[in-house]
């Protein structure tokens, strides 16, 4: 399946503010944690925790700073301060916006991220406001030159739920949500290995931005992204590829 990469230039910002190295460390530690408190502290067994080591390791995070982080979280009590948050709401130009957190503070992380919405122009709204517009699934991305029908055959033979061929040559892979790990490890062992390979939250339907709109909508992801309990934002903005070459 052909298509254009129409959140790409988000998903570029945000590997833009991941890469303060601080940023990354502490979301990846915190992950680490969660992780291995919910499903123990073997990988093996933890497919979860597997794949925030892959992801840790990539941020180039040291051995030690990993293994301390896991076993915090494989040893905690389960009244452990961290818990994990949504939040969701509206953004600029009717933009439904997810945001996914981490913290030790309720309090602190909601008024943090409602002055986010509410410095750019948008709204934090209710439980299931936006939730209803996005799907969680399995994203496995290849960089373009990949071989593109083995690939996909590969995809196919493990059930994959999509294989989206990007306007750049790079391919996306998708996968249910119960699916993803079984879909990745049998892509592996046909021989491809994702160059990023995480969880999402997909958009079933997009709203499409201007210049103004777009401006606005990117400016509200990156303050939400720099907020330090913040793990990950989703929205559904669709920007077109005339307006992103005026962003670039």
């Amino acid at each position: 399946m052909a298509g254009h990469s129409k959140w790409a230039n988000i998903k570029h910002r945000k590997e833009r503010q991941d890469a303060k190295k601080g940023k990354i460390f502490t979301k990846w530690i915190r992950e680490l944690t969660v992780a291995a408190r919910q499903g123990g502290g073997d990988p093996g067994s933890n497919p979860r925790l597997r794949l925030a080591l892959d992801k840790a390791l990539g941020a180039n995070m040291s051995r030690d700073i990993i293994d301390r982080a896991v076993a915090r979280g494989a040893g905690a009590a389960d009244t452990d301060d961290m818990v994990e948050l949504s939040y969701e709401g509206y953004g600029p130009g009717g933009v439904a916006v997810m945001v996914e957190c981490m913290t030790d503070n309720r309090n602190r992380t909601a008024a943090a991220v409602r002055h986010a919405f509410s410095k750019c122009g948008g709204n934090l709204g209710t439980d299931g406001s936006v939730a209803y517009l996005f799907e969680r699934k399995g994203q496995i991305s290849f960089a373009p030159g990949v071989d593109e029908d083995a690939l996909i055959e590969a995809a196919m033979e493990a059930d994959a739920d999509d294989v989206v061929t990007n306007e750049d040559g790079s391919i996306d892979v998708f996968t249910s949500f119960a699916g993803f790990y079984s879909v990745r490890n049998a892509l592996e062992a046909a021989g491809f290995k994702g160059d990023d390979a995480e969880i999402v939250m997909l958009p079933t339907t997009s709203a499409e931005l201007d210049l103004d709109g777009a401006e606005k909508v990117l400016k509200l992801i990156d303050m939400l992204e720099d907020l330090d309990d913040v793990q990950n934002v989703y929205s559904n903005a669709d920007i077109p590829e005339d307006v992103a070459a005026q962003l670039a």
